[in-house]
C-alpha cells in the first residue's frame, strides 16, 4: 500500500520546472492539454476536489488495492505533492468542499463485495495538519459512488452503491455534525456524477441495479421542493467525471460503451445548460477514461487518473479541459 506523510505536505517531485522538457502549461490552451501525470502512478476510482488553486485526488485503487493517499496538484506551479493520509483506505469516495474545507462523506472499502462505509472526515488544508473524524453516516445508509453537492451550507449525498444501487439521499450538516434524510431519488442510481448550479443539485448518468446497463437520466433536486427529471444526457454512461463551469454541468468520459470494443470507455464530453434544459456536445477527451474524479478551478476541469478500459485498467494520465 502506498503511504504518504502523516502530517503536512511532502515536497513536490513532478512539475513543469523539472530539468526535463515540460509536458504541460499551467495555463493550458483550449480545449485540451496534457498535465504532469499523477504523482504516485496509475490510479482509478478516486475522487477529486479543488481548494484555493490546488486539486486534491483522494484514495482510489493504486497498484490494484485501495489506498489512503492524498495527491495534490498545484495549478499555479504545475507540480504534484502529497498531503496527509486519509484515516483509512478507500475507493469510490464521496467528497465535497465547504468553506475551504474538504469533506469525505462515505466510500467503499476492499472486500469481495465492495463494502460500503459511512466514514465522514474533514480537513482544512490552510490551517490543519490532518484529517478530523466526524459523525459517520447512520447505520444502513453507508455508501460510496454517490452524487454529491453543497447546497445551503449542507452536503447532499444522492444515490450510491451499497450491495447494489441505492436511491437514498443523506444530508450532512458540518456545523451541527449531524446527518438527516433527504427526499429519495426517483430511481436507484450508482456511479453517477453530479454538480450544483444556482442552488440545485444535478445528478446524471450512472447505473440502475444492472452493472452493464448505463443510464442517461438527469435529475434536478431543489431542497425543500424535491426532484424533477430534466432532458436526458445524449450519451448514456456510468463512471463519468463531472464539473460545473460557467453555469453548465460538464460530463466527460465514462464506461459501458459498446462502440469501443473491449475497452468499453467513452471519450464523449457533453454540457448541460439548466437555463435552456439542453445539452451541447463538446470536444472529446484525448484519453477516454472512466472511474476518475474531476475538479474545477479557474474555469478549467482537471482530470487525473482513471481507467482507459472498463472495469480495471488504471492510468496516471492527467489532462485539463478548458471549454
Amino acid at each position: 500500500m502506498l503511504r504518504s506523510a502523516s502530517l503536512g505536505l511532502l515536497a513536490a517531485v513532478v512539475g513543469c520546472g523539472d530539468n526535463t522538457e515540460p509536458v504541460s502549461k499551467c495555463e493550458p490552451p483550449a480545449p485540451w492539454s496534457a498535465a504532469p501525470d499523477l504523482l504516485l502512478g496509475p490510479a482509478q476510482e478516486t475522487v477529486a476536489v479543488a481548494v484555493d488553486g490546488n486539486i486534491y485526488v483522494l484514495g482510489g485503487f493504486q497498484a490494484g488495492a485501495a489506498g489512503n493517499v492524498v495527491q495534490i496538484f498545484d495549478t499555479g506551479t504545475c507540480a504534484w505533492s502529497q498531503g496527509p493520509d486519509l484515516p483509512t483506505d478507500i475507493h469510490h469516495g464521496n467528497a465535497a468542499v465547504l468553506d475551504d474545507t474538504i469533506f469525505v462523506v462515505g466510500a467503499m472499502r476492499d472486500g469481495g463485495d465492495y463494502t460500503a462505509v459511512g466514514v465522514t472526515w474533514s480537513w482544512k488544508p490552510a490551517n490543519e495538519s490532518g484529517w478530523t473524524v466526524r459523525t459517520p453516516m447512520p447505520l444502513g445508509t453507508e455508501r460510496g459512488s454517490s452524487g454529491v453537492g453543497v447546497v445551503d451550507g449542507r452536503i447532499w449525498v444522492a444515490g450510491g452503491l451499497r450491495a447494489g444501487s441505492r436511491n437514498d439521499v443523506s444530508v450532512y450538516d458540518p456545523v451541527a455534525n449531524t446527518w438527516s434524510d433527504g427526499p429519495p431519488m426517483p430511481q436507484l442510481r450508482d456511479h453517477a456524477c453530479s454538480g450544483v448550479i444556482d442552488g440545485k443539485l444535478y445528478v446524471v448518468g450512472g447505473r440502475n441495479l444492472i452493472p452493464t446497463q448505463p443510464e442517461a437520466n438527469l435529475y434536478e433536486l431543489t431542497p425543500g421542493v424535491g426532484w424533477v427529471e430534466r432532458t436526458p444526457m445524449p450519451t448514456a454512461r456510468a463512471g463519468a467525471a463531472c464539473a460545473v463551469i460557467d453555469g453548465r454541468l460538464i460530463v466527460a468520459g465514462g464506461e459501458r460503451n459498446p462502440a469501443a470494443g473491449s475497452r468499453g470507455v467513452f471519450a464523449e464530453v457533453e454540457a448541460y445548460d439548466p437555463a435552456t434544459n439542453s445539452w451541447e456536445t463538446l470536444d472529446p477527451m484525448p484519453t477516454p477514461r472512466h472511474g476518475v474524479g474531476a475538479a474545477e478551478w479557474n474555469g478549467r476541469m482537471y482530470i487525473a487518473g482513471g481507467a482507459d478500459q472498463q472495469a480495471a485498467g488504471a492510468v496516471a494520465v492527467h489532462e485539463v479541459f478548458t471549454p
